[in-house]
């Protein structure tokens, strides 16, 4: 890849992780109004429509991307991602974006942990340092021994664990399925999950509110589309630090649109957290 093509990378991959701290603020209002379940359900039913025609276009067609070697794990990791996405966005809910994405981006260090014993990869001790100093940046958020440690705060943590057992499965899987395949499963799994649970929670929908459901459902395709392009015209190691500004992206509309606002252990704890995360990136593009 030319020094070119990762310039065009990166400016993909901060317009995607925009698209994404948009969206994020829309379900944030949106699950503010109505239960996440029929949130996620709608969101997911575009997503599947995306996914499917974009694996007709393949080469071999649907039957061809649908084919894979880990069928269970497909379904897991599909079923996984959906149920993840309605833990986040209820924390968005419960405790703002601002605070749900500092706690969240520790999900890398999560991966880098767990790649040892999940996958047999070999993790040094300069990341096992990074992801000890990480883990110290989130304790600094939580700040659970200070007496004001809320339970609510565990929603996020719990949803950066499912999605860091989300990528652990999408490595594992990777060794055999093509990313196509994967997508497919992501889509088209998730939307049969949520349909099985959305239809119980319907509740009618407002008709303004009908736009706003639109234009998250629009992002979402966007965003998808926006990260497929990044990984196609740029290295993923060149352009995957960037996708951290999804953090001061979503606590800016947090503070500009929902009143949020930053608390100086917040800001100390994700810093920490992202220099972390960014530091064990660096020692995994080194070792590969």
């Amino acid at each position: 890849m030319s020094a070119a093509n990762n310039r065009l990378g990166i400016l993909l991959m901060s317009l995607t992780t925009l698209v994404f701290a948009l969206q994020d603020g829309i379900s944030r209002h949106l699950a503010g109004e109505y239960n996440t379940y029929l949130v996620v359900m709608i969101r997911y039913w575009f997503f599947a429509l995306f996914v499917i025609a974009l694996s007709a276009r393949q080469s071999g067609g649907l039957r061809k991307v649908a084919r894979t070697a880990f069928p269970w794990l497909q379904i897991g990791r599909g079923a996984l991602l959906a149920l993840e996405i309605c833990v986040t966005v209820l924390a968005f809910t419960l405790l703002g974006l601002t605070e749900t994405h500092a706690i969240f981006i520790c999900y890398p260090l999560m991966i880098a942990a767990l790649s040892g014993p999940v996958l047999g990869e070999r993790v040094g001790w300069r990341r096992w340092l990074a992801i000890g100093l990480g883990a110290v940046g989130v304790m600094i958020i939580l700040k659970p021994g200070s007496g004001v440690f809320s339970p609510v705060a565990a929603v996020p943590l719990l949803g950066a664990l499912m999605f860091a057992v989300y990528g652990l499965m999408t490595r594992y899987v990777a060794r055999k399925d093509s990313a196509q395949t994967s997508f497919f499963y992501t889509g088209v799994v998730g939307c049969v999950v949520m349909t099985a649970i959305g239809v119980f929670y319907w509740e009618p929908i407002a008709a303004p509110d009908w736009i706003w459901m639109g234009t998250l459902c629009v992002s979402g395709v966007a965003g998808h589309w926006l990260l497929i392009r990044t990984y196609e015209v740029a290295e993923a190691s060149a352009v995957q630090p960037f996708a951290y500004l999804q953090l001061p992206f979503a606590a800016a509309l947090g503070m500009a649109v929902f009143g949020e606002t930053l608390r100086l252990n917040v800001a100390i704890g994700a810093a920490i957290v992202l220099a972390a995360g960014l530091f064990t990136w660096w020692r995994e593009r080194q070792a590969a």
